[in-house]
């Protein structure tokens, strides 16, 4: 279970005192300084047209899958959501709350099933997408932010997927310390075996297990259970990054851009308390509500009763309701 102690923070078995900052973590000087780089010039990058096409493709593929749902199986829906939650765990569970900012600690054969799931997900191996979010956090909405919420929700949203990386990105991205993902051997070994991962646990599996065990059609497995879900996936963690930085209220510190959103935090199994977030990165739970509405935190408890997970990091009541007071808008 998570420790109650006297310093500013829960974790199991070790005490931290004031609020940690971790390897995502800045002040407003350093954001102020790499927002200051690069002039507006620069921000014009180059259209990617593969990912352009290919997200065109995927999405329109997304469409005709509604007209798949009513000529599917209904064990085919329910193991297209249950192919759902995998994936988003891959992602909230394990390359955001574990990887990312290392807010509980999970054993091997937890690290194995998140490392599974995230290649599943299909959003980047773990190494390169905790490293641009360490990177999102230390200089977020600046130019060093892969997805800058200041450049608008589309851009925020996908648009930075069409477009090659600003230069501060990749520059920031390099100076960033990846030693604890480099020694883990589970995001090596994903990381090298990364695309045939993907064509297993995304496409193949998701297919292959309808058609296998109750006889569902490959066609309509295909385009509900990979296509259909791997958008959706895509889709909820995106609004994540634009949504979430654009649209709420602001209880914990009106001075970033983040947002507590609801609408978020139902779709994406609990990260849409993103000001809570991004004032206390360090939280395992990524809110100060603990188990309600944060289904990736209740998995994180479970994992912990089984013992396949420990070391969860939490504010304290005091840290929280202090900053509230200090740099909150007063909504909570």
């Amino acid at each position: 279970m998570v420790s109650v102690l006297t310093a500013s923070v829960y974790q199991d078995g070790e005490t931290v005192t004031g609020e940690p900052r971790g390897p995502e973590e800045t002040n407003a000087e350093t954001q102020a300084l790499c927002r200051d780089d690069y002039s507006k010039d620069e921000r014009s990058r180059s259209i990617v047209w593969r990912n352009v096409i290919l997200m065109v493709l995927l999405h329109t593929g997304a469409v005709y899958s509604l007209i798949v749902i009513p000529r599917a199986q209904h064990l085919t829906w329910i193991w297209s959501y249950v192919c759902f939650i995998i994936t988003a765990l891959g992602v909230t569970a394990g390359a955001h709350r574990l990887w990312s900012h290392r807010s509980y600690k999970a054993k091997l054969p937890l690290r194995v099933f998140l490392a599974a799931a995230n290649s599943m997900a299909f959003q980047n191996d773990i190494l390169e997408w905790a490293r641009d979010h360490r990177v999102h956090h230390k200089y977020s909405e600046t130019d060093a932010d892969p997805h800058n919420a200041t450049r608008g929700f589309f851009f925020a949203h996908i648009g930075w997927l069409f477009v090659r990386k600003h230069p501060a990105v990749i520059e920031r991205g390099k100076k960033l310390d990846l030693t604890d993902l480099l020694a883990d051997p589970v995001v090596q070994f994903q990381r090298k075996y990364y695309k045939t991962s993907v064509l297993i646990m995304c496409f193949a599996l998701p297919t292959l297990v309808p058609w296998y065990f109750w006889g569902e059609s490959l066609w309509n497995s295909y385009f509900l259970a990979c296509i259909l879900r791997y958008t959706l996936s895509l889709n909820v963690t995106w609004l994540v990054n634009s949504a979430a930085h654009l649209y709420g209220n602001q209880p914990y510190d009106k001075t970033i851009n983040p947002r507590e959103n609801w609408f978020v935090t139902f779709g994406a199994l609990g990260e849409g308390f993103h000001n809570f977030h991004h004032t206390f990165p360090f939280d395992y739970s990524t809110s100060e509500f603990g188990l309600r509405f944060n289904p990736t935190t209740c998995f994180i408890d479970l994992m912990c009763f089984l013992g396949l997970a420990d070391n969860r990091k939490k504010a304290t009541p005091q840290i929280i309701q202090a900053r509230k007071l200090r740099t909150g808008d007063g909504s909570a």
